[in-house]
């Protein structure tokens, strides 16, 4: 992005356009930058051309004519140096700024470039969907953790139909967020390897062990897993996200009619301690202790353990967003398709957006998806009884036909 450049008009040539030579102007350069970031073609709406011209038009010290800068500048020939040189500063900084506004305008990826050496390594990814805690709640119908990067102290409160259910993080680092929560799942990846590996030897008549309840991963083999680069930054902040797991915890509150009465308080994990640690300080390898509620929900007696596989590539979207949506239309879609109100997914998501501002970033994961495919789903909105529902439908191999549901009406948790 920083060796993109633009030829531009000069802010005087844009001001003498009329409105349609203007609007015109910009989708050619919306074009043109398309074209040079490898983004498909666009057509910008009224709005975006309204913001950008806007942009465009915009006055800084460098636009002011010598006389408004400084009035004591009065010589003909030094007004029009001046004028010339504001002219040229302007330029250059147009330049980059005006590829940075077409980059918010336009649709971009909506996963990152996975790492180095990815392929190289097989991902097993299953998320609990039916855990042991709860009869009517699950995991991945609600966000257990902050969709945000940054961090968020307050605590989210979800009031569903027969359930309270609030997610708590610690005073000292606040909640998990959605990034930490693939060190989670990978923790439940390894228990449900395990515990498969255990009934294949318990079906040859052996007397295996039952899978431990804590596990030992190097941090080398976390990041691997969740498709992140090896970097020192990744490292560093391991731990980070190691504490805020730690410090999250999720309580049900079942409503009067619900099968279960007693309150259930449950961590994410229960602790972790760093068992060694590299030269420069940053973790090497860590033993997590698994809830009690995650190992009793895959290591069961009898029946299978109730779990979903994700698609690898779910780690390698970038908005926290995008990561509720595909797990809710994991959950509710399967192989078919679902639908949810707009309402329903910001309910569901926690976000502290208000809800037109969370409709406009749903609204724009979607457009987006319709350039740079989501994971296992197409994403549109359609037409419901009481306004917009966003349809996820599974395109990958072995869909079924369509089926009638509304994420709001048909899951009850």
């Amino acid at each position: 992005m920083h060796s993109l450049t633009l030829d531009l008009l000069p802010r005087d040539t844009f001001a003498g356009l009329s409105l349609h030579e203007r609007n015109d102007y910009l989708q050619k350069l919306a074009a043109e930058f398309s074209a040079k970031s490898g983004r498909p073609p666009f057509q910008l709406d009224k709005n975006a051309l309204a913001r950008l011209r806007r942009f465009y038009m915009r006055r800084s010290f460098a636009d002011l004519e010598p006389s408004e800068a400084n009035p004591r500048v009065v010589n003909s020939e030094l007004a029009a140096a001046l004028r010339r040189l504001g002219e040229t500063i302007k330029a250059s900084e147009r330049k980059e700024d005006m590829a940075g506004m077409l980059k918010a305008e336009l649709p971009g990826p909506l996963l990152r470039e996975a790492p180095a050496n990815d392929e190289q390594f097989s991902l097993f990814v299953p998320a609990i969907y039916d855990a042991a805690l709860k009869d009517d709640v699950n995991l991945m119908d609600i966000a257990p953790f902050s969709i945000a990067k940054n961090r968020r102290a307050t605590v989210i409160r979800y009031e569903l139909n027969d359930s309270i259910i609030t997610v708590d993080g610690s005073a000292e680092h606040g909640l998990a967020t959605v990034f930490d929560y693939d060190i989670f799942l990978h923790m439940v990846s390894y228990l449900a390897e395990e515990t498969r590996r255990y009934r294949i030897d318990e079906s040859k008549g052996l007397r295996p062990s039952l899978p431990p309840r804590a596990y030992c991963p190097s941090a080398s083999h976390i990041l691997k897993f969740c498709r992140r680069s090896s970097g020192g930054k990744q490292y560093k902040s391991l731990e980070a996200a190691l504490d805020r797991l730690a410090g999250t915890r999720v309580k049900i509150v079942p409503l009067y009619g619900g099968k279960r009465r007693e309150v259930v308080n449950v961590p994410l994990i229960d602790k972790y301690r760093v068992v060694s640690s590299t030269a420069n300080g940053h973790i090497d390898h860590v033993e997590i202790n698994i809830p009690t509620w995650v190992y009793d929900s895959v290591v069961r007696e009898k029946g299978t353990p109730q779990i979903l596989t994700l698609n690898p590539d779910y780690f390698l979207i970038t908005l926290g967003l995008g990561r509720v949506v595909y797990r809710l239309a994991r959950r509710a879609a399967g192989r078919t398709e679902a639908r949810y109100s707009i309402g329903e997914i910001h309910k569901r998501s926690g976000s502290p957006q208000a809800l037109p501002q969370f409709t406009q970033m749903l609204k724009q994961l979607v457009a987006h998806s319709k350039m740079f495919p989501f994971p296992d789903y197409d994403l549109d909105f359609i037409d419901g009884q009481r306004g917009q529902l966003l349809r996820m439908r599974f395109r990958g191999e072995g869909a079924h036909s369509s089926k009638e549901t509304s994420g709001a009406l048909s899951f009850a948790i």
